[in-house]
């Protein structure tokens, strides 16, 4: 019989999906867009919208149990089959992506250990040798979730208080040796050449980056102990989260200037942390960038694999995905995931992406069900007249029209390459399902439509 989460394992999982390879970057990926000033701003709009995003998960949770689907569910109760499919699939296809990220990361990483100017083994994480590593630390971890969820998340829960180590000897470290001086160099950025507001605009991908998985109990909530467990996790793992990346990207900015900090290889934390404490430091944060890496790896696989799976339940993705193994783990919804992971292993070979690529597009992809979530709660709300629900539903709305509006119009049509797929994938779904499906209503096929209209000129912009 298959044991439930609790509290613990439920806020482990929620954390180290969040706390995973970005952190480790941060301070040079957000010293390269904006400069301090625009941080604290652009911080202050991350922290509010992602609360309010943490506390419409609770609410629903509690106003809504018998939605035990997740994110996918609150989709299709409110806004229909073809809204809660392309949730369902934006999840997925921005899961898919961030594992990828973290396998090409956590061998860039090594890099550090093995390469030299004169031989570049793992490099960026794309070499064959990277590729290698990565394909085997694919299939380990599958047979790790094939015994089973609940083992997978306990070995997650542990990997990640190992992880918080090196995240506080460099907080600590860095409060001891903040420089306000260096923390206001060029405070509004003018070398960068770019209004305030733009550089703000400019960090909403990644603040958003480094907080996909905060909806990792809500997508597990079918195989938790106590409900109310679903909902005290997501919130607990933000402020914990939120936390951490304040420190770690303002303390950067008082020991290194902005403009060196931009100019650092990732992850950039490696290099604060050698002129910190010497050579030592390099090795503290790449070990910990290992650790991190592997455990966020864990608990995005076990998100990733159980999307199709819950989808299948509800008739959305193809019924063949509906299957658990033995040990209670959906083992043919596994084996999709991460086929689809070792095939773009090799494109990433073929075409070199690297990690800054793969944020990218994660980052997009997660953008539209995050804000049917804000959305649902919203048209909850209404139907029950009450206030306070409508405040947070509100807040958690525009947080994530503010993001599909930061994200730009270029990846806005990049996710639309991606979404249409998904769309032939959510027609084999109809065609195949064991009972009767109603008829799409006049907007689902507008919908349908004008995704595949937009295709060719998305093509051409996501090419170019």
């Amino acid at each position: 019989m298959e044991k439930k989460l609790g509290l613990t394992t439920l806020t482990a999982l929620v954390l180290s999906s969040m706390l995973g390879a970005g952190i480790f970057s941060l301070p040079q990926n957000m010293a390269e867009v904006a400069s301090p000033a625009a941080l604290l701003i652009g911080w202050g709009i991350t922290g509010t919208g992602i609360l309010f995003l943490a506390f419409a998960l609770l609410i629903l949770t509690r106003i809504r149990p018998d939605l035990d689907g997740g994110i996918f569910t609150y989709a299709k109760e409110g806004f229909g089959e073809l809204m809660g499919f392309c949730s369902a699939w934006g999840y997925w296809v921005c899961a898919v992506v961030a594992n990828l990220s973290y396998l090409v990361i956590v061998f860039a990483a090594l890099s550090f250990f093995t390469d030299t100017p004169d031989r570049i083994i793992f490099g960026e994480g794309n070499t064959w040798q990277a590729i290698l590593g990565a394909s085997a630390l694919l299939w380990i971890v599958h047979g790790l979730i094939l015994r089973g969820v609940q083992t997978a998340a306990l070995i997650n829960l542990i990997a990640t208080l190992a992880k918080l180590i090196p995240l506080a000897l460099f907080i600590i470290l860095g409060i001891t040796l903040f420089n306000l001086d260096t923390f206001k160099i060029d405070f509004t950025g003018i070398n960068l050449g770019k209004p305030v507001w733009e550089q703000v605009k400019s960090t909403m991908l990644i603040t958003l980056w480094v907080f996909i998985g905060i909806e990792g109990a809500v997508v597990v909530s079918g195989r938790a102990k106590r409900k109310a467990d679903v909902g005290r996790a997501t919130v607990l793992a933000v402020l914990m989260a939120l936390s951490v990346y304040l420190l770690v990207t303002l303390l950067s900015l008082g020991v290194v200037p902005r403009a060196e900090l931009a100019e650092m290889r990732n992850p950039s934390m490696s290099g604060i942390m050698v002129l910190m404490m010497g050579p030592l430091g390099e090795i503290i944060i790449a070990a910990g960038l290992i650790i991190s890496v592997c455990a966020a790896y864990l608990s995005w696989t076990i998100m990733a694999a159980e999307v199709p799976f819950l989808a299948a339940q509800h008739g959305a993705f193809p019924h063949a995905f509906i299957y658990q193994n033995h040990k209670g783990a959906p083992s043919s919804s596994l084996w999709f995931t991460n086929g689809t992971i070792q095939l773009s292993l090799l494109l990433i070979w073929l075409t070199g992406s690297n990690y800054s690529t793969l944020l990218i597009i994660a980052s997009e992809m997660i953008l539209i069900p995050y804000f049917l979530v804000g959305a649902f709660l919203l048209k909850e709300a209404i139907r029950r007249k009450n206030i306070k629900l409508g405040l947070v539903a509100a807040g958690a709305s525009l947080y994530g029209l503010w993001l599909i509006y930061a994200s730009g119009l270029e990846n806005l049509f990049m996710s639309i390459v991606l979404y249409v797929p998904g769309i032939l994938v959510f027609f084999y779904a109809r065609r195949v399902a064991t009972h009767k499906k109603k008829p799409l209503n006049t907007t689902e096929r507008t919908i349908i439509i004008m995704l595949f209209i937009l295709l060719a000129p998305a093509l051409w912009m996501t090419l170019k």
